[in-house]
């Protein structure tokens, strides 16, 4: 699909800590990399810029000599490389150009980590990442000034790259090859704001007029997500239901004001899915392809799946839980209600690390219940694969989600998930009603309190319509037809890229 020819290509720069290939520690990282291959496949110009830690170069990517930039940081000024992959990590099928450059300087980047090490923040983020974002906006004037390429939009994400918003309407306010550029400032998750003590404020080589409540001070701190909510020209979230409840003190992590106040600009789009990667119909991961009109590969993987994991075969359902075990995630709700499901005719799998206290629960009640429960607390993408595919059923009770991603693999992938109503959950999964399901909307069940009588309950209403085939097939299939790819994600924020782009230049005009 090419731009139509009073919708010309932009240029888009997308900054961030993380991108896929090339460096995930989570979602983040899944979300840039398929929204720019997206925009590039609309015809787009875009190019990506990311740190090169150190575990980019054992990947083997070629890449050239590349640019050599003085970037002013809080050690001084520093010489930072900005060098372009040249075999795109990211592959393009489309009009469009995707390039990916990284930001090298080895004393901020070449460590083991990407933010911390054993468990522990690096205590110099606040200059890494400032440094970082310098060293973007230097080879953006780099690129106008050498290459006569000037972003329209560039679109930063996450607390990690929202100095760039800051930089681009203050310290780079006038540079001639940034005139034209407007911010865009993506909020993956408002718990992680990049918080740091006052003494660093420094370190951002910014005036220090902006240390103060109305813009990066943030009760006695400085807090960096803060100026991208400030100082960008736009803001988006990734769902529209996370939008709203950001603007409210249970939400807010104590930035609802300044949100609410930036309401106006602020959108939520639901995050899509890699369809090609998650697809049951040709994912290797799976022993037997299967598709919504043809469901009887889904019986094979569940009955592959048990002999993997050491379960005896059972005609009652199997459950899935793959997660970071934390309390946001309500992991503990699990916990709570497990022993009480261990009454009924079902199994349940727990893939996912997090908090030693619940890795330690998890594994008690699969020693308690031997056979019905079983738990792996490492990180396994293929065994993911395996579980959303031979899983009936998958357990999100999450406190706060964002977005989410594991409930759409499950709409994918025919598991109904059991989620709790709220952020993405909510935007994703239609709940079970006599209504929804009526009018063959419902995909899911939901429950709305965060609590585990809440989540039993739920799951229970699941199991008394699983023992009705014909109207679980139903819900499996509604959810299997639901359209997950990025494609209409990506249309709602390039039409907001171009009003944000429109309207400043008809300030101008």
């Amino acid at each position: 699909m090419n731009p139509t020819p009073d919708q010309s290509p932009l240029n888009i720069c997308m900054v961030a800590s993380e991108v896929v290939p090339l460096a995930k520690t989570g979602g983040l990282a899944d979300v840039v990399g398929a929204l720019a291959v997206e925009f590039a496949k609309l015809g787009h110009d875009v190019c990506v810029m990311v740190p090169a830690y150190r575990h980019i170069d054992e990947l083997g990517y070629q890449m050239t000599e590349g640019v050599h930039l003085p970037v002013p940081t809080g050690q001084g000024v520093i010489d930072a490389r900005v060098q372009e992959i040249f075999a795109p990590p990211l592959q393009v099928k489309g009009p469009g150009r995707l390039r990916v450059f990284v930001v090298r300087h080895d004393p901020f980047f070449s460590r083991p980590g990407l933010y911390q090490e054993a468990g522990r923040d690096y205590p110099d983020n606040l200059d890494r990442f400032a440094g970082f974002s310098r060293a973007v906006m230097e080879m953006l004037v780099h690129l106008g000034e050498n290459d006569g390429w000037q972003a329209d939009v560039l679109h930063v994400h996450d607390w990690q790259a929202a100095l760039c918003a800051v930089y681009l309407r203050t310290i780079y306010q006038g540079r001639p090859t940034l005139s034209r550029t407007r911010s865009v400032f993506t909020i993956h998750n408002l718990g992680y704001q990049g918080l740091f003590p006052a003494t660093q404020f420094p370190l951002t080589r910014l005036p220090p007029h902006l240390f103060t409540p109305p813009a990066l001070e943030f009760y006695g701190h400085v807090n960096v997500l803060k100026g991208g909510l400030v100082f960008a020209d736009l803001l988006t979230t990734v769902s529209p239901t996370y939008s709203q409840e950001i603007q409210t003190p249970e939400y807010g992590c104590g930035l609802e004001g300044v949100i609410t106040e930036r309401r106006e600009v602020l959108s939520g789009i639901v995050n899509g899915i890699d369809t090609d990667a998650w697809n049951p119909a040709t994912d290797p991961h799976v022993v037997a392809p299967y598709s919504v009109s043809d469901l009887s590969g889904k019986v094979r993987c569940k009955k592959a799946l048990q002999r993997e994991l050491g379960l005896r075969p059972l005609k009652g359902p199997l459950l899935g839980v793959i997660a970071r075990l934390t309390s946001q995630k309500g992991i503990d709700l699990v916990i709570d209600v497990l022993p009480d499901l261990m009454e009924l005719d079902l199994q349940v799998v727990i893939l996912g690390t997090g908090d030693p206290h619940y890795e330690q629960q998890v594994r008690e009640l699969a020693d308690r219940y031997p056979g019905k429960i079983v738990v792996r607390n490492v990180f396994d993408e293929g065994l993911a694969h395996r579980i959303e595919a031979g899983a009936d059923l998958f357990l999100m009770p999450s406190r706060y989600e964002p977005c989410g991603l594991s409930q759409l693999y499950s709409l994918r992938y025919g598991t109904v998930p059991v989620v709790r109503k709220t952020g993405g959950l909510a935007d994703t999964v239609v709940g079970y009603t006599p209504r929804a399901f009526k009018e063959s909307r419902t995909t899911g069940f939901s429950f709305t309190d965060s609590s585990s009588a809440s989540l039993l309950t739920c799951v229970l209403l699941a199991l008394s319509v699983y023992r009705k085939k014909a109207d679980w097939h139903r819900i499996v299939r509604t959810g299997m037809e639901q359209d997950l790819s990025w494609s209409r994600s990506a249309a709602i924020y390039l039409q907001l890229f171009r009003d944000v782009v429109s309207r400043e230049d008809e300030r101008k005009a």
